[in-house]
């Protein structure tokens, strides 16, 4: 029987589930994944403020692999041998594999801030970020001057820092600070000047410090390349993703920072009984920027090349938008839209983007409504 391997739970994986559930096939189909849960990034500077509980945005993967009539193994694939076709997991065991779907995401680069220890959150992985905020939010409550230092002046940096004045804010954390430290290029690179400038003013306004300078971390915070050194209580990175260091070791084909070559169809360009979506790629064809988005809309194209793989049918290829629209939570209810030299800002934003996130969860929540009722 044909071994279909899902490594990884990521957001394109879910539209692999709902194909197979849709369409079912007589194959041997495996999910690999360390969590019964996917948490939906687009959503966690909403929780981290406080509009969402947890349950409002992870999705449980287990009533969806059961629909889909597909087999869950809890672990972390550590291993590929591309040439045998083979994974290993954490825990020792090898699989075989006749396809591969990859979408084990990426980890957050943490090159130059190891030596803050105890003190460092990375933003991913997403579970054990979510596991530790709590207890950073506590803290803060329960002493004066609680300092927290955001590095990354990329959009998940400047969510985080909004998202985390705001919970300090209304937990009424006795002057607590968050300050920012973004690379000397300045905050949001890629987006358009007017976005950048709401941004900053936004920053400002909610009294959060934006410095702008290389952070290597100290056993007590940060130092900067324009000479200063900073304390932290908590330093979060969200310093870009950079994929599995494992990967080196798979004889896939890979770009230089490592993320597995990928064709228009998503397909490995060394190995066509290999895909994979979201941050663990990257294409050959295309300079395609990791972004949630794109996980996103990748996933229905992914989802059919792997079934189409199988059956020998045509392959679909991923065309990209010439712009994506991104919506930035700034703390409150309230965010910036940015689409090309579009900008917008305000509360409708926010309400603009709440209704996408959910209904995004919906769609997948709807698999687990009907799950419960049929069981």
């Amino acid at each position: 029987m044909y071994c279909l391997i899902m490594a990884g739970g990521g957001h394109a994986q879910l539209s692999v589930l709902k194909a197979l559930a849709q369409k079912p096939l007589d194959i041997d189909a495996v999910l690999i994944t360390p969590s019964p849960y996917q948490i939906y990034s687009g959503m966690l500077p909403g929780w981290i403020a406080g509009h969402y509980s947890l349950s409002d945005c992870r999705i449980d993967l287990r009533p969806l692999a059961k629909s889909a009539g597909v087999r869950l193994i809890f672990a972390q694939v550590v291993e590929i041998d591309a040439k045998r076709c083979r994974v290993l997991l954490s825990d020792g065991t090898h699989l075989d594999y006749d396809g591969l779907s990859l979408d084990v995401g990426s980890e957050t680069n943490l090159s130059l801030l190891q030596a803050a220890g105890e003190r460092l959150l990375p933003i991913k992985p997403l579970g054990i970020f979510v596991r530790r905020w709590p207890t950073i939010l506590n803290a803060a409550s329960q002493q004066n001057h609680y300092q927290l230092i955001v590095v990354g002046g990329g959009a998940a940096g400047v969510e985080l820092a909004f998202a985390a004045q705001h919970a300090f804010a209304t937990q009424q954390c006795q002057q607590a600070s968050v300050t920012l430290v973004a690379s000397e290029g300045g905050i949001l690179p890629g987006h358009a000047g007017r976005v950048k400038h709401c941004a900053h003013a936004l920053l400002k306004q909610h009294g959060i410090k934006l410095l702008q300078a290389q952070a290597v971390a100290t056993p007590e915070g940060v130092a900067l390349s324009n000479g200063q050194s900073l304390f932290a209580d908590c330093i979060i990175a969200a310093t870009g993703a950079r994929p599995p260091a494992w990967l080196r070791n798979s004889d896939l084909a890979l770009d230089e920072q490592g993320c597995v070559l990928v064709d228009a169809q998503h397909r490995s360009t060394s190995h066509p009984n290999v895909f994979a979506a979201g941050d663990v790629c990257m294409r050959s064809d295309i300079q395609l920027a990791h972004s949630g988005v794109h996980a996103v809309l990748a996933g229905p194209v992914l989802a059919h090349n792997l079934i189409a793989a199988i059956n020998g049918h045509a392959l679909e290829s991923y065309r990209p938008r010439k712009k994506s629209l991104y919506l930035l939570a700034t703390g409150p209810k309230h965010a910036i839209a940015s689409w090309g030299a579009f900008s917008a800002k305000g509360r409708w934003v926010w309400v603009w983007k709440n209704w996408i996130d959910r209904r995004f969860m919906h769609k997948y929540g709807t698999l687990n409504h009907v799950h419960k009722e049929t069981a």
